[in-house]
């Protein structure tokens, strides 16, 4: 029994010194801590600016000058109407970019043969006024649709050749024509007109046009005894104070100075990141 005592405290005694043992080694190690890193603060990003880009727009000048031209369709009618002569001639002068001073000279011989009476009006005339340029053109086009304000002026000779007396019992017929031959001259006429055209460059300063007026006849010096049926530059009178008229032209421009012209720089914004 001793024995067994003595036996059992010893097996205590080694059990007690191998966790004393094992406690001390593991005291003796050492752990790397474990060391929590405290969350980055995030840094605001700046705000996305808006970035402009220009455009790269190409030089621009306006050329200066005068335009020069005739009108076709007085030109050409007498070669089918043996009853008139007459031509015209057109100019026009840039002022601004959109403004032109224009003028207008010319001269007419028409015949009008009515059913009572045949007259010849034979003179000149000269119209003058501005246009006001109403096309946008592109690059370097000199391209124009216009509208303007006229003034003109004709002095004129009024020839009565024959006429007829009014029958009003036509039992026997008409009266035959009486010959005139009455001659009225140093007459005169005015009139204000509006007038819109187009002109179109064909070929290098080359360009074609068709214009129209409309007229309001404010002075008109009639010869004693008869009337004016026929106005060089107005046209018919039969319609009262008011006259139309057109004209087809080609005209020829010539450049004598150019203006820069400064082009308004067009700024695109970039897209906005979300």
């Amino acid at each position: 029994m001793k024995h067994t005592l003595k036996y059992y405290f010893s097996l205590c005694f080694v059990f007690a010194m191998l966790l004393g043992h094992a406690q001390e080694i593991k005291d003796s190690t050492t752990t790397k801590p474990i060391v929590t890193e405290k969350p980055k603060a995030k840094t605001a990003k700046p705000a996305v600016q808006e970035v402009k880009a220009d455009t790269i727009v190409p030089p621009k000048t306006d050329r200066y000058g005068l335009r020069v031209g005739v009108d076709l369709y007085k030109l050409t009618r007498g070669f089918y109407d043996k009853d008139y002569k007459g031509v015209e001639f057109t100019g026009d002068w840039r002022l601004t970019k959109r403004y032109y001073l224009a003028a207008e000279l010319g001269f007419e011989d028409k015949t009008t043969d009515d059913d009572r009476l045949n007259s010849t009006a034979t003179g000149t005339y000269i119209k003058g006024g501005f246009d006001y340029n109403l096309y946008d053109n592109w690059l370097d086009m000199e391209n124009l649709i216009t509208i303007g304000l006229r003034g003109g002026f004709s002095s004129f000779s009024q020839d009565l050749n024959s006429y007829k007396i009014y029958n009003s019992n036509p039992y026997w017929g008409e009266k035959p024509s009486i010959e005139a031959n009455q001659k009225n001259s140093g007459l005169s006429a005015a009139w204000l007109e509006v007038a819109g055209g187009i002109k179109a460059e064909v070929f290098d300063n080359l360009f074609v046009g068709f214009g129209v007026q409309l007229k309001l006849l404010v002075m008109n010096n009639k010869p004693s005894g008869f009337d004016n049926l026929y106005i060089p530059g107005f046209n018919r009178t039969y319609d009262g104070s008011f006259g139309v008229g057109f004209n087809y032209t080609v005209s020829y421009f010539i450049p004598i100075y150019k203006k820069k012209v400064i082009v308004p720089e067009i700024q695109k914004q970039a897209p906005k990141k979300k």
